[in-house]
This record gives C-alpha cells, structure tokens and sequence, in this order.
C-alpha cells in the first residue's frame, strides 16, 4: 500500500500546473483587456490629433485670408502709397511668422497621428496572430500596408498633399510677396526686381520647409523599421 501511494504521489506532482481556461497558444485575459484599452486609447488620440491639425489650419487660413482682405482695402484707400507699403511690410512678416509657427506645430501634430497609427497597426498584427479566425472578418492587409488603410499613404508627393504640406505653402508665399513688397520699395517699385527676389525667396523656402518635412518623416520611417508590425 505505502508502495502505491508513493507512486500516486510522485505522478500527480510529475503533472504539469495548469489554470482552467488557459490553453498555451492563448493571450492572457489580462493581456486582451490591456491591448483593447490601449487601441481604444491609441483611437482617441488619433481623433485628438485630426481635430487638432484642422482647427490649427482654419485659424490659420481664417486670419491670412483677413489679413489679405485689409491689405486690398489699404491698397483701394491709399491708391497704393505709401502707407500700403508700410501697412504690407507689418503685416505680410507676421502672417509669414505665423505660418511657420502653424507649420511645426501640424507637423509635430502629425507626427504624432502617424506614431498612433502605427502603433494600432502593431496591435492589429496582435489580434490576427493569436485570432486568425479573425482574418475574414476584419480589414487584413500585409503589413507594409496597414497604415495605408488607416489614411496614411506614402509617396514622393505625398508631403504637399498633408496639412503642414499646406501650410508650407502658402507660407512659402508669403515669404515671397514679403520680400518683392520690400525690394519694391527699396528699388522705387521696380516690378522686375520684386518678382524676381519674392519668387526666389518663396521657392527658397519652400525648399526649407519641404526639407524640414522630409526628414520627419525619415524620422518616422526609421522608429518603424525598429518595431515593425509582423
């Protein structure tokens, strides 16, 4: 008897300790709750950021488009004298100032959309590798295009098509008609000369600003190569 019941002993303690509803190949239900909140935040963030980069465009296209208004009203006032001038190099610096402050600020904004997004890419390769059932049922695309089908697309032109794109632009612009104004009134209103120097300074600025685009998203490019999807 002592016999039989040394070995009873021995084999259930040989038995592996396993939890009810816990099969090997299964995420904890901890685990499943902690990514969905952190999706459902991910999201939430995503909606911040969109409403964000929208509110900062309109103000920003809402006080250049005033200001252009005034400008024409100053213009018709003053049959383009001097006080048009004084008033256009007050105001077109400060529209331009603005419009670089708008730019970083979308670009950091977006950014941060596109870290979300590829974070919620990341938790859904979670959902299909431990729920592959899941696959013809839910959006399934290859990884390198599971920020594509969230709203980021990618290509060469892809940055003027973006909000800080925009906003880059017209910046641009302004940057330009700010210097024609001033070597117009530096060189007694000699056309050739301000549309020369605005439209080298707006491309010259654009150059930067598109320059500054660009290696944010190489920034963001490389941080995905370091925590792919798959």
């Amino acid at each position: 008897m002592s016999t039989g019941d040394g070995d009873h002993d021995q084999t259930t303690s040989a038995e592996p300790h396993t939890s009810v509803g816990e099969d090997a190949g299964d995420p904890r239900p901890a685990a499943v709750t902690f990514v969905t909140t952190e999706h459902f935040t991910l999201q939430g963030e995503r909606s911040r950021a969109i409403s964000e980069l929208s509110a900062r465009a309109s103000i920003f296209l809402a006080t250049v488009s005033g200001a252009l208004i005034a400008l024409g009203l100053m213009a018709t006032a003053t049959h383009v004298g001097t006080a048009f001038y004084a008033f256009a190099l007050i105001l077109l610096p400060t529209l331009a100032f603005l419009g670089f402050v708008t730019f970083e600020r979308t670009l950091q904004t977006s950014s941060e959309d596109h870290s979300c997004a590829h974070r919620i890419a990341r938790l859904r390769s979670y959902y299909f590798h431990h729920a592959p059932e899941l696959t013809d049922y839910l959006l399934s695309v290859p990884p390198e295009k599971r920020l594509t089908v969230q709203g980021l697309a990618t290509g060469p032109w892809q940055g003027l098509l973006t909000i800080p794109g925009m906003v880059a632009v017209i910046t641009s612009v302004l940057v330009g008609a700010t210097a024609g104004v001033l070597v117009a009134v530096i060189s007694d209103r000699s056309l050739p000369a301000a549309l020369a120097t605005g439209g080298v300074a707006a491309i010259a600025t654009m150059f930067v600003l598109w320059r500054r685009g660009r290696a944010e998203r190489k920034r963001l490019n490389s941080m995905e190569q370091l925590s792919p999807y798959a």
